[in-house]
This record gives C-alpha cells, structure tokens and sequence, in this order.
C-alpha cells in the first residue's frame, strides 16, 4: 500500500500540488479562526447555587437552608461531589458532576430539583438561583471607576453614585457582549430608602412595626383598570400611586390619631442611604473604589471576549457623565498572549535549530529544503484538525506541537537521507523518478512503522481523567494530529518534492560534520564489537544508577504555572468587623505598593451584596500586578517579594495568609474546595471537636519543614448577641414567640419591604430600629413590646439576652461538616512532605469514632494521576512490543530494539535530576514520548541491517556497513527532537513551567538511548539472529 502511495504521488504531482496549496489555505484559515486561551480549562463541570438568607447565623443558614438543598441534590445522575459552605447571610452550594456531563444538562436537572426543595426552605427575600455558566477561568476582566471634583452625582455620595452608574448602566452594556454570561459589582454602596424608625413614637402613636410596613405595602403601588372607550378610541387606565422619592415616602399615611394624621415621617427618620454592605475593594493611588468582575460564558473565546469588551468599553467611556472614569486593571489577555508566547518562540527557536542541523547533516541546501518544507505543511494539518476538533490554541496545545517539531521531521529526515544516498550512488545513470521510488519505497515501512509507533505511545494518554486529563489531552492531540500531518506528507510530498528539487548533479561527498561524525564513530564501533560484554555491562550499572536516584527526585502533581501576578488570602480573626478589616488592609497597601516590582495592589475585603461568594467580612483577597521580571532589581526574585509581603501582613495580630495566584487559586479552591496546595481534610459532626482536632493537626504539620502559609479553616469564634425568648415568662404576658422574633428580625435586623422606581432602576426601602435603639444589648433589652392589655414589656423581660460565640461559617463535603487545616510547600516536593504529614499525624493523633482524615488540593490530584499512570505506561510498553514484533516478526528482534526502553530511563532520569525537576506528570508524559523515540532509531536501524541480510551479508559486515550508513539518520532524528525541544527547557517565559519536565526527560533520554542504540544494537545483532537459519521478515 505505502508504494502505491509512493507511485501515485510521483504520477500525479500536480495533483498533489494542488492538494498541498489546498490545505496551506484552510490551514492558515483554521489557524485564524482558532481560538485562543492561556491555558486549558481544568475546571470540574460544577454547578453552584446561591441562596440570601438575610439576617441568619451560620448555623441557621446551614440547618434550615443548606442541608434541604444538599439533600435534593444528592442522588441526580452524574453527581460526584457536594461541598457547601453557610456562612452569615449566605448559603453556597457546589454541586460536581463527572467529566464529560453536559453543562446545559447539569444545570437543568439542579433547577428542576432546587425548584422542588424551595418548598421546604423558609420564606425568602429572593429563592436561591442558579451562579453564571461559567468555569474557573471565566473571570476575564475586571476594572474600576473613578469620579473626580467636575463629577455631577446628583447630591449622592460618590460611593453611592458609582455603584449605582455601574449596576443599572455599565453593567448591563458589557452584558451585551457576546460571551459574557455575568458582570458582578463590588465596593461603594448600593442606595437604598431607608426607614429609621423610633420605637418611642410608635409606643406614643400605639402602633406596631406591622402597622409601619403595611402602610408602606398599601401605599407603594400601581394598578390597571382595563380601559374605556371614547367615540371610536379605546384608553387604557392605568392608576399611580408608586413612591418616587424619600419625600413621597415621609408623606406615607400610617394611622389617623385622634383626628391627626400620623404620617411615616412622624415615626421615623426616612432618608437615601447605604444598604448594609458586606464588603470593601480598595485600589492603591485610589482608595476605596466600585469595581465590576466580568465572567466569561461556558466555552467561549477568551481572547475574542475580551478584545470585545475592550471595544465595548472604549464605546462606554464616551457616554460616561463627565468626571467618571472605567479603568480596567486586570485581564486575562496578558496572560493568554504571553504563555501563548513561550510556546510560540519555543516553536520558531525548535524549527530554526532542526533546519541548522537538516543543513550541517545534509550539506546540502536542496536536501534541507526539502526536509524543512514538510514541517509546516504537518503543523498545518495538526492546526486544521485542532480546529475542527474543538481544541483551543494554549500552552499545552500548541506545547505539544513544539514538542513534537523533531519527530515531525524525523520520517522526512529518513526518506530524503535515503533518497539523496540512492541518487549520489546512481550518479545519473537511471531516471530520477525510478531512483526517488526506489529509494522512498526502501524505507516507506521502517517509517510508517515508527511514526505509528509514536503515535499509539501518546494514545494511552487520552485515558488520563480529572485535571490531569484537561490538561494533557490537548498535547496528546496536537502531537497525534502533527505525526498524522508528518505520516501523510513524508510519504507524498517528500517524493514528490524530490523529483522537482533534487535534479542536476548530486554530491557523492557527505558534509564535514558525518565525515567526522564517522571518523570517531568506526573506532567505537569496532571496540563495542569486539567487547559487547563490557558495553552491556556499562549500560547495565549507568542503569542501576540511574535507578538509585529515583528516590531523591521528589515528587508533584505539576510545576506551579507562573501567572505574573501575585494574589494574597487574608484571613482576620473572626471578630473582625469590615472596618477594622478595611482599615488593616489600607495600612498593608500603602506599604506594599512601595514595591518597585508591582504595579497595582487591588484588594477585595468581604463579598458582594448580590454574593457570588461566602467570604466573610475579615477576609481579604489582595491582587497584586507584577512588573516583567527583566526590570526588576538584579538578583531579586519573586519568592524575596512573597517573603517580605507575608513579613508585612503577618505583622498584624490573628492574621493567616496564603499567598498563591489568581487562577491557581481559583482552581485549587474549585477541584478540591481550598486555595492551597495542601489540604489535610478532618470530617465529623461536632464543630468544637473539629476545631480542636484541627489545632491538634495544625500544631503537627507546623513542625514540619517545606510547610508555607500553615492555617486552620476558620469556623469558631464568631461573637453572637442571642435573644432566647423565654416562653412561659412570654406567655404570662400574652406575648407570643412570633410577636417577641419580629423584633429581633423586623427592629433589629431590618427588611426590605418594598422597592423605589426609578426609570428601570430599582431601590429597597428598609425598615428597621433607628441605630441607637439596637447598637448594643442594654439599648436591645429596652425595646418594647405590646401585650395585649395594652402594656409595654421590655424585650429584657421575656428573653433572656446574652453574647455567646459561635461559628463564623460551617462548610460541608460529601454530606458531612468538615474543617481544612491548608497550607502550600516551599523548597521541597509536595509527596515527601505528605509521607511525613501522615506518619506524624498516624504517631501522634487520636481521633474519636466517627471522624476521619482526606488528604486534597494538588496531593489529591497527583495521587489520582500517578495511578492512572500506573496503568497507562506498563500498557504503553506493551503496546510497543506488539508493533515491534508486528514489523518485524519476530520476538527476539522485537526484545533487541525493546531493550532501548530501559537504557532511555539512564538519561530520563539525569535529566530530572540535574536539572532540578520533580518527577511529576508532565515528567511521566516525557517518559512515555521518550519510550516511542527510543524505539524509533532501533527501527530504522534494524530495519536496514535485515536489508543488508537479504543481500547474504555476513553478521558482521551487516552491522558494520548498516551502521555506518544509519549514523547520520540516527543522529538526526535524535537532534531534531532534542534541539526542537532544547528551547523549552531553557525557557523561563510564563507556562514554560510545565513544559520543562518534559523537555528534560526526553532530552535526556535521547542522549542515552541514542549513544546506546549506536553501540547496543549493533553489538547485540549479531546474537539475536545468528541462530537463526532463515531471517523473515514480515512484508
């Protein structure tokens, strides 16, 4: 079949050539149209649902709220995992779905089950809803607005009015932007109608809180009244009565009080205000600001998103009132351009050094040429392919591609190689078509062989799961879709391109550098000929060597992936209040923006009003911008920053920090529920034991070496101001438990019982206690109540009234409480300090019945993908064997090339080791790239030796001879994927991590499988087939 390909090609070349510029077109459509992303999106199919509690205490929120949806969700097909945290105010509940789940799907089946539990939850300011469809990496872009002096805000505040402009304007404008699913506001104050009620004049007007919200109900509507007809036109009625301002509002008649109207105003203070807000963003240089977070739609293009949205705001600004600013500080489009970069420069600084050494082997422009004009005619098909699959252009995607830049040439390399030997040797005595054919048809199945090969060792690697199967498929792809271009154009091109290129005289003379390639090479041989004891037995202890450094390589799940930015987690003591917690942070940024290496210190204290998120209020998150590395201070690096921002931070009694980066963060927090790289997870029902143990465990880890940012999961120490009503003291009076509640939930708490109009925008109106009646609990306890005879009780006199501490939030996994004591790893590997974590805690932790320890964050995941690993390389061995004795038909020459596997390891492992690597899964991949290319050479090798035997050689002339002329083939196959890797090794771009492993894996292994595939196999040749009378070879 390979020769009728080879004739076909060589017949009908202009065909062919119209085939080539074909996909050149569509390639270079396909490369436009694909899209662009920094890295693949790891994210869990997760479906999260928000639920306002107003008013609750955690463990309210989490009994009467959290637990019923918990509960509806469990059992919905394809639910993995359930986490939930219930915090004041708040229920978030994060329901995970297998991989592959259809998101519309998971979505759909959760509302259909949320909507069946609402029934059981209480009675709602808002039902609990769906969060956006979006993932880890949806949050794309985020900005700030400012107002200066010339600002008309209309009387507000400027707080007031920006966040008004940014939630009722700006935010629903970026909206329109195609692939924004969600824009979320934070900072400044929401405006609200406020009713500031004296409980003094209600007592003096004998009127309750009820009396104060139905006038409000009763006198904040509008209505229809059908129509009538006039003459031959029909009006609508409609009748008005809808409050439009604070005025209007006063006016509200409550009750007429012997023959004088009591109005609203006469009870209470009404005026705009700020609602109560649960969190703070402060920008250096600005202070307090209101900022929007805009978040990408499920599957869409980062890159064209945000170009989007950058046209949108620039459209925006010139509508802005004059004085106000948006300024976005953050995007993702830096980090997609430059960890797309890294990958680019490594693809362009891999095809330029494998064309320098296409030239040195070759020695001849014509040869190069043909060799090199192959290589961006397979990336082509691997972009076109990567199109048409649904694969983003992004680190690892077109990483693969850069990996695979020296295999994609290695058949072309085989083909010309031989194709130019058969034409010197013919020196113009046969037609140049008949010499191509020959010559490709010689090699078309060692070829084949190989690059099938390559491609079925990379193919178990689909079968990785969870993160480490999002992260990797696309590199498995790409380099599968690269082999596939190289297959089909090795095989029609190649040929065809040397019967175009290779005419006029062809040099008998090999170039300078295989002259003196060959000059040291026969001496070697022959000594390894004549010692093949010693050269096993050298091979063999390099071997065991390498194998004794395993142990001291360490281990993790993948290399951090450098971001450029910094991003903070502050946690206060839990009494904190949002403006001691503001204040705090206000001090840490006007230091740390004194740092020449960053740019932008933004800091977010608490969540949302409209929560996207629990955190509470003495949380922080600090996002800080970094300079490029190339203009920081000479011999400063960013671990000497980190160091000194958590000496600063750390400076302020009761804080804890975990310093990481904004999408590592984002990740860890949504695989495995912390924004850590560590995670000691202790399950049980009893909060008080939980956090005992925790201490217990913390104190524990704290003594171990490597351990950063150590920090127990906060979940006690909450101060609380109960009003336990009393209910025989109650009943004595008459007061029912309902009557004594609505003066804790309606007085102290406030409610929002309606809302203001204004155009489309839309206001609450909060009734509560003016604050010196419920600021402390003596002013509580002389609230009073009406029995009904008519008396005035304190609240003191049927509650008991009394500050206790309780949980500041309680968190849940797989239907159970649980508490985390996190923390991240510096200056060793993640699995050592694990190993030793367990031994502690086994010797020196008792835990009572019913509790239990999970380890989770990145030590989750790489235990998960080293066993998948487990079984993926054995089969990947096996697999290889399989073909092997497929091409060659028989098992000991199958074993002979196999033998390259083990001798590969010598460098794979040298490589980590003195490079400084982990071994990791992005090492684990390298080896099983190594393993394809190590068998590779022994093909082409072998191959060609069983050539020489058909020809009645004897053993020992076959080798020499088979060796001698597969030198230079063998070395530049080796060269071009070495060198086409060489600059992913050395580079320190951003997303170069990951890639660096890898590199130095198969780098190193090349170097050894190589040198022994020059002097084992031919050594070892002679001893597998000489026993045998008749060499057969598969056709």
């Amino acid at each position: 079949m390979l020769s009728k390909i080879i004739d076909f090609s060589l017949s009908q070349r202009l065909l062919l050539g119209l085939f080539s510029i074909v996909v050149i077109g569509v390639g270079l459509w396909s490369y436009r149209q694909l899209p662009v992303d920094a890295f693949p999106d790891i994210s869990p199919v997760m479906v999260p649902i928000f639920a306002e509690a107003h008013g609750m205490v955690p463990e309210e929120v989490e009994r009467l709220i959290t637990f019923p949806i918990e509960a509806a969700m469990s059992g919905l097909p394809g639910v993995t995992d359930i986490r939930s945290t219930s915090a004041f105010g708040m229920s978030v509940i994060y329901i995970y779905f297998k991989d592959g789940t259809d998101i519309y799907f998971a979505r759909q089946i959760v509302a259909e089950r949320l909507n069946a539990a609402i029934a059981d939850l209480p009675e709602m300011h808002e039902p609990p809803g769906l969060g956006p469809i979006s993932t880890g990496l949806g949050q794309v872009f985020m900005y700030y607005l400012t107002a200066d002096s010339t600002a008309d805000t209309g009387g507000l505040p400027n707080d007031i009015y920006l966040r008004t402009l940014n939630d009722w304007v700006i935010k629903y404008q970026l909206k329109t932007v195609s692939g924004v699913t969600d824009v979320l506001s934070m900072g400044g104050n929401v405006l609200q109608f406020q009713v500031h009620i004296d409980p003094f004049q209600l007592i003096a007007y004998d009127l309750a809180l009820d009396d104060v919200v139905e006038a409000i109900e009763m006198n904040n509507k509008n209505v229809g009244g059908q129509f009538i007809v006039r003459g031959r036109e029909e009006y609508l009625v409609r009748g008005l009565g809808l409050i439009e301002d604070a005025d209007q509002l006063a006016q509200i008649k409550v009750k007429e009080h012997h023959g004088t109207v009591v109005h609203l105003g006469d009870l209470a203070r009404v005026e705009i205000g700020p609602e109560i807000r649960r969190g703070v963003v402060l920008k250096n240089g600005v202070g307090e600001v209101v900022a929007g977070l805009v978040i990408k739609l499920y599957g869409e293009n980062t890159s064209k998103v945000i170009d989007d949205l950058y046209v949108k705001v620039s459209e925006i600004q010139t509508s802005l009132p004059q004085g106000v600013q948006l300024v976005p500080y953050y995007d993702q489009a830096e980090l997609v351009a430059e960890a797309t970069s890294t990958v680019k420069n490594a693809l362009l600084g891999g095809v330029i050094l494998v064309i320098i050494v296409l030239f040195l082997f070759l020695g001849d422009v014509r040869s190069a040429l043909v060799v090199t004009l192959s290589l961006p005619m397979a990336m082509l098909v691997a972009v076109l392919m990567m199109k048409y699959s649904g694969i983003s252009a992004n680190l690892m995607s077109l990483g693969g591609l850069a990996i695979a830049i020296g295999m994609m040439v290695d058949g072309a390399v085989v083909m010309v190689e031989n194709i130019w030997r058969h034409l010197s040797e013919s020196k113009g005595q046969k037609p140049l078509t008949e010499v191509v054919r020959t010559a490709a048809t010689e090699v078309a199945r060692p070829i084949a062989f190989a690059i099938v090969i390559i491609i079925v060792v990379f193919l178990p690697l689909f079968t990785l799961q969870g993160v480490e199967g999002k992260m990797f498929s696309p590199m498995a792809f790409s380099i599968t879709f690269g082999l596939v271009g190289s297959l089909i154009f090795t095989f029609t091109l190649i040929p065809m391109l040397a019967t175009l290129i290779f005419r006029g005289k062809i040099s008998e003379k090999e170039s300078l550098l295989v002259r003196m390639i060959k000059k040291v090479y026969r001496p070697i041989l022959n000594w390894a000929l004549k010692r093949r004891l010693v050269v096993i037995g050298i091979a063999v202890v390099a071997l065991l060597i390498s194998l004794a450094l395993v142990p001291f390589l360490g281990t993790e799940f993948v290399p951090t992936l450098e971001e450029g930015s910094i991003q903070v987690q502050v946690v206060g003591a839990p009494s904190t209040s949002l403006v001691e917690m503001t204040r705090i942070m206000q001090l840490s940024q006007k230091k740390l923006e004194k740092q020449s290496e960053i740019t932008y210190v933004v800091i977010r204290i608490g969540r949302p009003e409209a929560g996207s998120h629990p955190h509470p209020v003495n949380t922080a998150e600090i996002m800080i911008g970094l300079k490029p590395y190339n203009e920081w201070q000479r011999g400063r690096s960013k671990q000497d920053l980190i160091d000194e921002i958590r000496q600063e931070l750390e400076s302020y009694p009761g804080i804890q920090l975990t310093v990481a980066q904004p999408i590592q963060n984002l990740f860890d927090e949504l695989l495995s529920g912390v924004k850590a790289e560590l995670a000691v997870k202790l399950y049980g029902e009893d909060l008080t034991t939980l956090r005992q143990k925790g201490e217990e465990i913390k104190s524990i880890m704290g003594e171990i070496s490597g351990i950063a940012d150590l920090s127990l999961e906060q979940s006690f120490g909450q101060p609380q101001v109960q009003v336990d009503v009393d209910v025989d003291r109650a009943a004595r009076y008459g007061i029912g438990v309902d009557e004594v509640l609505e003066v804790v939930e309606l007085g102290i708490g406030g409610e929002v019982i309606g809302q203001v109009f204004q155009g489309t925008r839309r206001f609450g109106i909060l009734v509560r206690f003016d604050e010196q009646y419920r600021n402390d609990v003596e002013a509580i306890g002389n609230l009073r109540i009406h029995s009904p005879n008519g008396s005035l009780i304190p609240l003191a006199d049927v509650a008991e009234i009394k500050e206790v501490i309780g949980p500041i939030q309680v968190n849940r996994e797989k239907n159970q409480r649980r508490i985390v004591i996190q923390a991240n790893v510096e200056g060793r590997d993640l699995g050592s300090i694990v190993d030793e974590i367990k031994d502690n805690i086994s010797k020196k932790l008792d835990l009572p019945p019913g509790y239990f320890i999970e380890y989770g964050g990145q030590f989750e995941n790489q235990q998960r993908a080293m066993a998948r690993l487990a079984i993926i390389v054995p089969m990947t061995m096996f697999f290889i064997f399989v073909l092997l004795f497929s091409a060659f038909n028989s098992i000991r020459q199958a074993v002979l090339i196999y033998l390259n596997i083990p001798f590969a390891l010598i460098g794979g492992i040298l490589g980590l080791f003195v490079s400084g690597q982990y071994l990791s899964v992005p090492a684990a991949v390298g080896f099983i790239a190594l393993f394809g290319v190590a068998v590779q050479n022994g093909v082409v090798m072998v191959s060609y030796f069983n050539d020489l035997r058909k020809q009645g050689m004897p053993i020992r002339k076959v080798v020499i001879n088979g060796a001698m002329l597969r030198v230079r083939p063998v070395l530049m196959t080796a060269l071009t994927t070495m060198l086409g890797l060489a600059p992913l090794l050395l580079s320190r771009g951003i997303g170069s991590e990951v890639q660096r492993p890898l590199a130095a894996v198969v780098i190193g292994g090349l170097i050894t499988s190589t040198a022994l595939t020059l002097l084992i196999i031919p050594a070892l040749y002679g001893w597998f087939t000489s026993r045998e009378e008749v060499l057969v070879i598969k056709e």
